[in-house]
């Protein structure tokens, strides 16, 4: 490689140690002659040129996942880096094709959040490539356990029983929940939580009062459907959109929210206090996960230890007007 950019050995070793003493444009003839040749960069001298980092997404129609993008961009920013924004769409590019482009790129590390290592029956090699390169990476709520990455998550187990609770204390005995896939880990946490929290409370778990859907509107209208006909009169959602699709459902049963039926969330997403009703949900703290992900990700940027392990964060119970007493 010396000889193709005409420089001597000693000063490529300087170039890839990160030494002084080179030109900035002979370091970036001698960077320019690496990928050409198709050698991996050195860590540190990843992204260097652009200070690149990837942010994937699963998509954009959930208004959680556009907040928290915007909350790390900004924190990226503060730091000297820019924020490569990659979103999944149906028939579109794969996360594991993301992350192909995202290494072509020399990006300096990348951020999951609502990826496909939550849920534990997809592919998970993409991320083994990342590890094995040794590319900083953080995740954003809660993975299968393997993957030995850093994550950054939202405590379901609380968020579950802030949710019941607050049902409970209303008279409503009869709690359904709504989740996403079987597969996802956050849901099963969630199951997790709501079984244990029955049984903490001597109350009977039945399973006619849980059921799943996709993280939309329209699976959570179809969802309820099922748990109306159960009997539950009080139902607490995985996401804000769920909570949405069970409102339309019991209101196109004839049943008023909360009069006949109340309905808690989970996210706090924008624009639930202007829903109707204004929806109570569990707040994940976005704008606090968010900038600890990047700031755990540049510290593994600039060579400092981050253990590979999950940092909770506390979920908080925002009541607008989706629930009320029992009548």
């Amino acid at each position: 490689m010396a000889r193709k950019v005409g420089v001597s050995e000693a000063t490529v070793s300087r170039v890839l140690n990160g030494r002084p003493g080179v030109a900035e444009s002979t370091r970036a003839a001698v960077l320019t002659a690496l990928d050409v040749l198709g050698y991996e960069r050195p860590t540190k001298l990843r992204g260097e040129r652009a200070r690149l980092v990837g942010l994937v997404l699963p998509e954009l129609q959930n208004p959680i996942f556009p907040a928290l993008a915007e909350v790390m961009a900004n924190t990226l920013a503060q730091q000297g880096f820019t924020p490569v924004l990659c979103t999944r769409t149906a028939g579109g590019v794969s996360e594991a094709e993301y992350v192909d482009l995202l290494l072509a790129q020399q990006v300096s590390g990348v951020v999951f959040a609502g990826g496909l290592y939550a849920q534990a029956d997809a592919s998970h090699e993409h991320y083994q490539r990342l590890v094995e390169r040794n590319l900083p990476t953080v995740l954003i709520n809660a993975s299968i356990e393997h993957l030995g990455l850093p994550q950054i998550s939202c405590d379901d187990v609380l968020a579950v029983e802030q949710g019941m609770n607050h049902l409970f204390s209303l008279g409503h005995d009869d709690v359904g929940l709504l989740l996403g896939p079987p597969d996802h880990m956050p849901s099963r946490r969630k199951l997790d939580a709501y079984r244990a929290h029955l049984a903490a409370l001597g109350r009977e778990f039945r399973p006619e009062f849980v059921a799943h859907g996709m993280f939309s509107l329209e699976s959570g209208q179809a969802a309820t459907a099922h748990l109306l006909r159960a009997g539950v009169t009080g139902i607490l959602c995985a996401s804000d959109l769920l909570a949405l699709g069970a409102v339309r459902c019991a209101r196109r049963q004839g049943a008023s929210v909360p009069g006949d039926f109340s309905v808690v969330g989970y996210d706090d997403s924008a624009l639930m206090q202007c829903t109707d009703p204004p929806l109570t949900t569990v707040r994940q703290p976005i704008e606090a996960m968010g900038r600890s992900a990047v700031e755990l990700l540049v510290k593994r940027i600039d060579g400092g230890h981050v253990a590979a392990e999950e940092l909770l964060y506390t979920p908080e119970l925002v009541v607008r007007g989706s629930t009320g007493r029992r009548q």
